[in-house]
């Protein structure tokens, strides 16, 4: 709805949604009436109102249509982008002429082109005009859905534009589907101060531009990507390490594997992971364009909050919100499984324990991108005395629980999984699948003082031969840690909040890990 402004109030915009104020209101008063997405603790930035300026440049177009929007970028100098800039509002109102498995096209509308019978070449998501029978009067705009090659009657100079966000609805439009308008998108020069605070207390001004959080579309040919991304930002922030004149990253995930997927131009708002080298797993979005790189995989694009990007500072939380979200099944019960993916118009298929108490610990497939796109996802249920809520102490011994998570998943997955390797009298001693030992350091670190605590999770560190083991007792030790060792080769990693389930647990099962994240118990 339309703000109504009256007089002595001040228009400020909270997320391109303009709102009426009283004077002297604060960056909370604006959230509260915009009712604008925000996550406590996360960085907000505001434009005044002659910092920012739109300078003329266009950097993007936005294509609404009946479907929802996508977004086009130009590529490069050439006489059908001089067309498409030129005439861009003459298409507003074209339908889908038609569709097929590799394209989609608007028209016809008249265009200023010399059509010819060249085969043209094109990647996923390239727009290219093209003019039926040679016909300049009979042109269409034509978006590519795969890689593929045809005779469009497409000019000489080929390929104008690229879709670069949005891109999960091309596939869904057709027949009937129209063009609603497209607006081109201006460039902000910022020409004086700016504040990216963390304040809600801080007064706004009449005319101020506001952005709480950024917005993700994840590219669907990323799906490992996507799942890195999403175990980068599972708390809803990205985490502003480092700050440089063309993009942020966000460290926390550096170090870790991620698959090369997706060789893109990593254009202003691009999201890709370093795939290769020291700075493996760190994830960046660009500030401006930038060539695609063999060492890092786009896996996705801003449609929401650059100039937040822009604005944001070293050692900043941005709120981060994705589309699609993640589909991560792993610790609900089957029938919160079912309402979850019941909105989404997926089927599950359920394996393994399936009754009232039970709960997933593995999804097939693993991708959300996978899932989406199968339409189907397989769940495996163990009852609820094999899942374990762990409370971890990230500030005693963040080295080890690095070791700890990658060794078990929990870096990636909700629930981890630990194999009993063998228990004696009230000690149960594990041994994660993947052998992180051996690129993790495990050193001496928040080792036993006087005795272990029964319940507690200690890990054997390096002073150890037999370090990386994983290990509870369930009674009090004044002279060994969980795992069996001597205190100096025992970190305390955590505490298992319910340790009555082990006891029905014996050599050979698995302890299926859950960590909680509440206040400290």
């Amino acid at each position: 709805m339309e703000a109504v402004f009256l007089s002595g109030e001040i228009s400020v915009e909270v997320n391109d949604n303009r709102v009426a104020l009283p004077p002297g209101s604060t960056l909370g008063d604006a959230i509260k009436v915009s009712e604008a997405p925000y996550r406590e603790g996360t960085a907000i930035g505001i434009l005044k109102k002659d910092e920012g300026r739109k300078s003329g440049a266009i950097i993007d177009y936005v294509v609404k249509t009946s479907k929802g929007d996508f977004r086009i970028e130009l590529e490069g100098d050439s006489s059908s982008a001089d067309v498409w800039a030129d005439n861009f509002n003459e298409y507003e109102g074209t339908k889908v002429r038609w569709d097929s498995r590799d394209a989609v096209a608007f028209g016809p509308f008249k265009a200023d082109i010399v059509p010819t019978h060249s085969l043209l070449s094109l990647n996923k998501y390239d727009v290219v005009f093209g003019a039926g029978g040679l016909d300049p009067d009979n042109t269409h705009m034509i978006i590519a859905l795969e890689d593929h090659s045809s005779e469009y009657g497409t000019p000489e100079d080929g390929i104008f534009g690229k879709v670069v966000s949005g891109i999960n609805i091309l596939s869904e439009l057709g027949s009937g589907d129209s063009i609603i308008n497209i607006e081109p998108v201006l460039e902000w020069v910022e020409t004086g101060e700016h504040i990216c605070t963390t304040d809600l207390n801080t007064v706004i001004e009449d005319g101020s531009r506001i952005f709480t959080y950024i917005e993700v579309e994840i590219h669907p040919e990323a799906p490992e990507g996507a799942e890195h991304f999403f175990a980068l930002t599972r708390d809803g922030t990205f985490d502003v390490e480092f700050v440089s004149s063309s993009f942020i990253s966000d460290h926390s995930l550096h170090g870790e594997m991620c698959k090369f997927e997706n060789f893109d131009p990593r254009t202003r708002g691009s999201v890709w992971v370093r795939t290769v080298g020291y700075g493996t797993g760190k994830v960046f979005i660009a500030k401006d364009d930038r060539p695609a790189s063999i060492m890092h995989s786009v896996v996705g694009h801003l449609s929401h909050g650059i100039e937040l990007v822009q604005m944001a500072e070293a050692d900043q939380k941005l709120m981060v919100k994705t589309s699609p979200e993640p589909i991560w099944l792993l610790g609900l019960s089957f029938k919160e499984a079912e309402e979850k993916l019941s909105a989404l118009g997926i089927e599950l298929v359920k394996q393994g324990y399936t009754e009232d108490d039970a709960v997933i610990v593995e999804q097939k497939p693993a991708h959300s991108i996978d899932v989406l796109k199968e339409g189907k996802v397989e769940a495996v249920g163990v009852p609820d005395s094999k899942l374990v809520s762990v409370k971890l102490y990230d500030e005693l011994a963040p080295k080890t629980l690095d070791f700890f998570r990658h060794a078990i998943d929990l870096q990636f997955k909700p629930v981890g999984a630990l194999p009993i390797m063998m228990t004696y009298e009230n000690t149960y001693i594990f041994k994660a699948e993947k052998a992180a030992e051996k690129y993790k350091e495990i050193l001496p670190e928040n080792v036993p003082q006087g005795k272990v605590v029964a319940g507690e999770l200690g890990v054997t560190n390096q002073a150890a031969k037999r370090h990386g083991m994983v290990g509870v007792k369930l009674e009090d030790d004044d002279m060994f840690g969980p795992t069996g060792e001597k205190f100096t080769s025992t970190n305390i990693i955590g505490r298992i909040l319910e340790p009555e389930k082990l006891k029905g647990m014996k050599d050979g099962d698995v302890m299926y890990v859950i960590e909680d994240t509440g206040s400290d118990q």
